[in-house]
């Protein structure tokens, strides 16, 4: 069932992002919300999963995918349409394949990116990478500065001008607390990809030793 939440969500996804090119002021403001319902379903999944006792290395592996996916793809989306520079895919691209490598090297040594077996050698690490607090805290933050730019998008619309929507989107406050978060989850990005890749150099080490 968890494994299904997550394909489902990729799915709306794909739906959202064809829906928030039709660049209709309606839909787009409907997009914004439907976003925040993509990444709430992340959580979805890891609950069901917990709940009905069927986690598992592939289902976390699927997860992770998924979060690329989603990530990668709305981060296209929004440097594409020109709400912010190229540079942040191309930095969370970047990120992400550095990360996952490393941690396949991991997962060649039996070991998994959370869990009992995480490759994480540190408590910073696994604080940073596997605590529970960690990985809602930055999904939160991921999901309201994707709900920010589908509705920043949605308010520069030519149907949007003088609506009540795009006066509360456009507003001081909401600009300021909505770049915050969008420049806050590319910190964590890298915050979080830091550790992972020093941890995963003790693991190529073992290796040379051994090949030595």
């Amino acid at each position: 069932m968890a494994n299904l939440i997550t394909i489902g969500r990729l799915g709306l996804l794909f739906v959202t992002i064809g829906l928030i090119y039709t660049r209709s002021f309606p839909l787009v403001a409907v997009m914004a919300a439907v976003v925040a319902i993509v990444f709430l379903s992340d959580a979805l999944d890891g609950f069901v999963a917990r709940r009905q006792g069927s986690t598992s290395e592939f289902g976390a592996i699927l997860d992770i995918a998924g979060d690329r996916v989603v990530e990668n793809a709305l981060w296209i989306v929004f440097a594409h349409l020109g709400l912010i520079g190229v540079w942040a895919p191309l930095l969370v691209m970047t990120r992400g394949f550095f990360v996952d490598t490393m941690r396949g090297v991991g997962y060649t040594k039996g070991k998994t990116a959370f869990g009992e077996d995480t490759m994480a050698r540190t408590p910073v690490t696994r604080f940073l990478t596997a605590s529970r607090f960690m990985r809602a805290f930055y999904g939160a933050a991921k999901g309201i500065a994707f709900v920010f730019l589908t509705a920043l998008f949605a308010a520069r619309l030519p149907d949007a001008d003088g609506t009540l929507f795009a006066d509360l989107v456009d507003s001081l406050p909401m600009l300021v607390f909505g770049w915050f978060m969008v420049y806050a989850s590319l910190a964590l990005t890298v915050i979080r990809g830091v550790p992972v890749l020093v941890d995963a150099m003790y693991y190529l080490r073992d290796d040379d030793g051994r090949n030595q």
